[in-house]
């Protein structure tokens, strides 16, 4: 009997994403056997090439303070390896190379790698150097992936992909999709489980 399939919508830059995705993720995958299949979800898809500084959609606010919370919710979830940024990144481009590390059969290694960049390394992923290491670290060839981050082939990827998560009324990440159940955010193993209807 096949395994049921988990779709799960999540952004590079989404600090829940990363805990999520460093957590209960594999771990639902694991206990239940489950498909995982991934969908990129632009978070902030008005934000210009270059991205802009956080305090620019958390405005006022004390980014330590912010920063120090996150850090103590990761560690809430085993999650300690973990550094917010303090500058918003456009995902795009990163989003139409994890397309082309799809169709590689890569798409694995290279999120990982891409999240890593963001909150493990503090880099910038729309950056060609930042993505020619995420390719280095996924086994993919840096100057194929750099190409791919521009070609409009993937980049209608990443719009249809958006396109198809707006119509199902998805507008917040993690989203995780089972059947016709659905969750969203990053909340403990156990409620994920009831939500999902894996409880029991």
């Amino acid at each position: 009997m096949s395994s049921q399939v988990l779709y799960l919508y999540t952004d590079f830059v989404c600090p829940f994403c990363f805990i999520a995705e460093h957590s209960t993720v594999p771990r639902l995958v694991k206990d239940h056997g489950l498909t995982l299949e991934w969908h990129g979800f632009e978070l902030h898809p008005g934000t210009p090439k270059g991205g802009l500084p956080l305090t620019s959609l958390f405005r006022g606010a004390n980014l330590p303070a912010l920063h120090a919370r996150t850090k103590a919710f990761a560690a809430g979830f085993g999650v300690v390896d973990f550094e917010p940024q303090d500058w918003l990144h456009n995902t795009r481009r990163a989003l139409a190379a994890a397309e082309f590390a799809r169709d590689q059969g890569r798409l694995d290694p290279f999120r990982a790698a891409a999240f890593a960049a963001c909150f493990r390394q503090r880099l910038d992923i729309e950056k060609d150097e930042t993505l020619a290491k995420m390719a280095e670290a996924a086994g993919l060839p840096s100057d194929a992936l750099i190409r791919a981050a521009d070609d409009p082939t993937y980049l209608a990827r990443v719009d249809a992909r958006q396109a198809q998560a707006r119509k199902m009324g998805i507008t917040g990440i993690p989203t995780f999709v089972l059947g016709d159940r659905r969750a969203v955010g990053c909340q403990p193993y156990e409620q994920l489980e009831r939500q999902l209807g894996l409880a029991g």
